[in-house]
């Protein structure tokens, strides 16, 4: 059994003046939605063997701030080719992922984590939490996929199980799209 949990990057400041996207910061909405994020993964007793993550600032932070929720952090193997990859592009770090790692953080952006969760979890009817998913992944949210594979290699398009999908809103109402920073 394998378990997948994507993270996408919290809330960015789009106010910043920086001169290329790979290095937009947080926004204080963002950073209280990292820690929050965290202290609930902490309080469902969520361990990870290995964390990838997309160098980006905003995911760094991110990860930063979910260590502070968490209560520890975890060394995190930045990966280039996990920024603003497609899901197919994703799929192929998750599949090159080492088999002494059975759960797996990785910390990304949209499209892509959105369309990774859709590709790997098959569509039902009774899937509530997949629905949320197509509807939007939004800023600082979790899915956690497992797999009843031994091997990440064998994780395939429609093999996996949406084992839950938390929303920073689920957490806080005042991180809701209604919600100002």
């Amino acid at each position: 059994m394998k378990r997948l949990t994507l993270l996408r990057h919290a809330k960015s400041g789009w106010d910043d003046p920086v001169a290329r996207d790979f290095d937009r910061p947080l926004n204080p909405r963002g950073r209280r939605g990292a820690r929050l994020m965290g202290q609930h993964m902490r309080d469902l007793g969520l361990r990870y063997d290995l964390v990838l993550a997309s160098p980006a600032v905003r995911v760094v932070e991110t990860l930063d701030g979910l260590w502070e929720g968490y209560g520890r952090s975890i060394h995190a193997e930045l990966d280039k080719r996990i920024y603003l990859a497609s899901a197919a592009a994703l799929l192929d770090v998750v599949q090159e992922a080492p088999d002494s790692a059975d759960t797996i953080l990785m910390s990304g952006h949209n499209p892509g984590m959105e369309d990774l969760v859709l590709m790997l979890v098959p569509d039902r009817a009774d899937d509530a939490a997949r629905d949320r998913v197509e509807e939007k992944f939004p800023t600082a949210a979790l899915a956690e996929i497992s797999f009843d594979v031994d091997h990440w290699a064998d994780v395939k398009a429609g093999g996996g199980q949406l084992v839950r999908f938390i929303r920073p809103r689920d957490l806080d109402p005042a991180l809701g799209p209604d919600a100002h920073a």
